[in-house]
């Protein structure tokens, strides 16, 4: 069974950074993967963050957080970060991370990212940037 376990939000203020942790268990990271970060803020659309494949590392940002966020993974601990910088008031929403099997090029991951298909998704977890 996959699961998808999040921690690391919180509470910043404006221009402060949070990082966020997504634990895997039920796949192994040498499997074609592509993890993924959405957010949704209330009353708003899922908005797809970033985006990494479990195998090669392969990275894929929106525009709204590039240069701002940082996606990695540490294979041993099956665990995928989101290293949240500069953050602002508009970053504000519950933030979950997903994942799904995924073998086609990175050059795929920003129509990956805007698919509701993604097979297994954590609880989620709060952040709240203060103005």
């Amino acid at each position: 069974e996959v699961q998808l376990v999040e921690s690391g939000g919180g509470w910043v203020q404006t221009g402060g950074s949070l990082t966020l942790s997504c634990a895997v268990s039920g796949f192994a990271f040498v499997d074609d993967y592509a993890i993924g970060w959405f957010r949704q803020a209330p009353g708003k659309e899922r908005e797809g963050v970033s985006c990494i494949s479990s195998s090669d590392g392969t990275t894929y940002y929106e525009d709204s957080v590039r240069g701002r966020f940082t996606i990695s993974k540490n294979n041993a601990k099956k665990t995928v970060y989101l290293q949240m910088n500069s953050l602002k008031p508009e970053d504000t929403a519950v933030y979950y991370c997903a994942a799904d099997r995924f073998t086609y090029s990175s050059d795929y991951m920003p129509l990956k990212m805007k698919s509701p298909e993604w097979d297994y998704r954590g609880q989620g977890t709060q952040v709240t940037v203060s103005s």
